[in-house]
């Protein structure tokens, strides 16, 4: 339960002015090894979550894309592919480590003069209304303080018929699932942190804000709330992640 005073941080009830810095603190000590412990903990799959994000995002040459919570870039890397030199994406993390290893990684690959950096915090962004074609949050939202107003900003900044695209990890659709991983991401997840990544607490906390976030329904009507409109979801991996799409009409 929270307060208007207190948030959840994991599992646990924090002042909702720490929370960001909380949050900062846990990118900050991961940010080295994220790609490495994405691969490690979800056997590659992430990279086909993401993918279908992509394609849902249904992004075309000349678009101009937020990659909000962008970190280290993978999802840039594929929108400048569908983009093109006509279009543009601002790579946006409110956390400057993962900004950081995200600008250099797109940079040794070459990337560069369509894509643009900037260290934002979601619930107040600093666009103009109606700039982007598509918004897009993967693996972020659940570490957002103010979901609501993150949801509201996104659309401020939508252009008349832009998308907004949530990937995040979500609950399971059956019971075994469920079981098989609340096993893995409370009693492995954490170990694996501790030994690939030397931070048993920060995968802790990760697995935690996963069991925090909004169910499939509960954001749905969240992004209705937020003024989106035609919103939508699609389950992967029997529900273990979900992708979230909306539209400003």
């Amino acid at each position: 339960m929270t307060t208007d005073n207190t948030t959840h941080f994991g599992y646990k009830q924090v002042a909702t002015d720490d929370k960001v810095r909380m949050v900062r603190g846990v990118f900050d000590s991961v940010a080295s090894n994220y790609d490495i412990m994405n691969d490690f903990m979800s056997f590659g799959i992430h990279r086909i979550w993401k993918r279908v994000a992509i394609q849902l995002a249904n992004v075309r040459n000349g678009d101009k894309i937020l990659d909000l919570a962008g970190g280290t870039g993978d999802l840039t890397k594929l929108f400048e592919k569908r983009v093109g030199k006509e279009g543009s994406i601002v790579l946006a993390d409110i956390n400057s480590e993962m900004l950081r290893t995200g600008r250099d990684r797109l940079i040794d690959l070459g990337l560069v003069g369509n894509i643009n950096y900037a260290q934002v915090n979601a619930e107040c962004l600093p666009f103009e209304d109606n700039s982007f074609d598509c918004v897009c949050i993967a693996f972020g939202l659940r570490n957002v303080t103010d979901k609501d107003a993150a949801l509201r900003s996104m659309h401020r900044v939508l252009k008349p018929g832009g998308r907004v695209i949530v990937l995040e990890f979500s609950h399971p659709t059956d019971k075994i699932t469920e079981k098989v991983y609340d096993f893995y991401s409370f009693k492995l997840m954490p170990k694996i942190g501790k030994y690939v990544a030397k931070d048993e607490e920060s995968y802790r906390y990760l697995a935690e804000s996963i069991r925090m976030h909004p169910k499939q329904d509960d954001l749905k009507q969240m992004m209705e709330n937020a003024g989106l409109e035609r919103c939508e979801y699609f389950n992967m991996s029997q529900g273990i992640v979900a992708v979230h799409r909306g539209y400003k009409l």
